[in-house]
């Protein structure tokens, strides 16, 4: 276990933390949540979900997780669950970070949305779309660390989508 706390400390993770909020921890604790909720029983749209929204939502569950395994695997090491960027963090724009700038967040969105087509709930619904100003607020705190944290990340910021493009309050490109 000394590993798994030597990984929260890097993290930023402090009991401090967990009481002012200096790291973002409770936007990630909002975030939490709302994943759990997911576990709640679906409050269903109609009495008959079609056979076939229930198998697109299992595929686009799947590809939230796929999505969240390749964000995962390009970021690496700068990985942090909080939004505010470890000090030694590196700037990542290939990958899924060229596709967007928020990919893990992109991926818990296109999950979220999976078990909402799944389940054909209106519950589910309301959590993906609180999901969507969470991890939208939780995203835009992260950039302001980013852009002190790295001079170019204004230029990354000007033209790569935020979390999904054309969406306004998950993509604020600034020109």
């Amino acid at each position: 276990m000394a590993g798994l706390g030597e990984r929260l400390q890097a993290w930023g993770f402090s009991w401090a933390g967990l009481r002012d909020n200096r790291h973002g921890e409770w936007w990630l604790i909002a975030q939490m949540l709302l994943i759990t909720a997911h576990l709640l029983p679906p409050v269903r749209i109609g009495p008959d979900w079609p056979p076939p929204l229930r198998i697109l939502g299992i595929a686009v569950f799947v590809a939230g997780l796929a999505l969240g395994a390749q964000g995962t695997l390009h970021l690496g090491e700068s990985l942090s669950p909080l939004p505010e960027p470890m000090p030694d963090a590196a700037l990542v724009t290939e990958g899924a970070y060229g596709r967007c700038r928020h990919p893990l967040y992109q991926a818990l969105l296109v999950a979220s949305l999976g078990v909402t087509l799944a389940y054909g709930s209106l519950l589910h619904l309301a959590l993906l779309l609180l999901l969507g100003w969470v991890l939208g607020s939780k995203a835009r705190r992260e950039e302001e660390g980013l852009c002190r944290l790295h001079p170019d990340y204004a230029d990354y910021r000007a033209r790569t989508p935020a979390i999904l493009p054309f969406l306004p309050w998950l993509d604020w490109r600034v020109a």
